[in-house]
């Protein structure tokens, strides 16, 4: 296995880490049989990999042994956001049979929690979560983890999002506050119900609780964000110099 430490920028306050203790607790209701949980949003930078980290962080912090797979093949923040440092084989060697899965698993600072990493980018990110290979990767994980929290990409962009919760116990929706509409936000969960994912909840997040206008206008950004990113997600990386990968699978 490879090992990384994971460095977060502050440390969540209070009310922040209430927060994600209450959404892991509410996990935990939903039934025993719920271990694996896919987390997406409607558009990008509404926050769904921090929350994907954190809740990890919060089921390990509570004594389970936790695995965050970093499925957002196309444009992962992961790396950049938390300087996990160079790290040699992630998720993408997997599923294109470059290595066995064991190889990808990084060890972290944080006790209990284990980090897989997305790894080079791909040209088919879609087919690689819809493949046996990831099935049977999470069939391995489902039986040698306590929880596996699965990052995957935005769902009103691509539909990597929805082929990879097709195979996970339920789904966490990211919401930015005042970034979508409505009506964006049910198109989004047509998706999920299409490939028969349980939706767990959602996560309103970046919310200003000490301003004004909590539940604020949703179409504000709703034409901006579906104009700007549909379609184009993941053309290029993130700067954080992933190379990308040529795959004939």
């Amino acid at each position: 296995m490879q090992e990384i430490n994971l460095q977060f920028d502050r440390k969540n306050d209070y009310r922040t880490r209430e927060a994600f203790k209450t959404l892991r607790t509410n996990i935990e209701f939903c039934g025993k049989e719920v271990k694996v949980i896919a987390v997406t949003s409607c558009t990008p930078n509404e926050g769904k990999s921090s929350i994907a980290m954190e809740l990890a962080k919060a089921f390990a912090e509570a004594g389970n042994k936790t695995m965050l797979i970093d499925a957002d093949m196309r444009k992962s923040v992961l790396v950049g956001r938390y300087r996990t440092g160079a790290v040699k084989m992630g998720l993408t060697h997997c599923l294109i049979g470059k290595a066995e899965y064991p190889e990808a698993i990084c060890i972290t600072n944080i006790e209990n929690l284990y980090v897989t990493l997305s790894g080079p980018v791909p040209p088919n990110p879609s087919e690689l979560l819809g493949s046996e290979n990831f099935i049977s990767i999470l069939k391995v994980l489902r039986n040698s983890f306590d929880y596996v929290v699965v990052d995957t990409p935005p769902l009103g962009s691509v539909i990597d999002a929805a082929v990879a919760a097709k195979n996970c116990d339920g789904t966490v929706l990211v919401i930015e506050n005042n970034a979508v509409s409505y009506k964006f936000v049910q198109k989004v969960k047509e998706q999920l119900d299409k490939t028969g994912s349980r939706i767990l909840g959602v996560v309103l997040n970046k919310v200003d609780m000490d301003g004004k206008g909590y539940y604020g206008h949703y179409g504000k950004y709703y034409g901006k964000y579906y104009g700007k990113y549909y379609g184009k997600y993941g053309e290029e990386a993130d700067g954080t110099g992933k190379e990308k990968i040529h795959s004939k699978d």
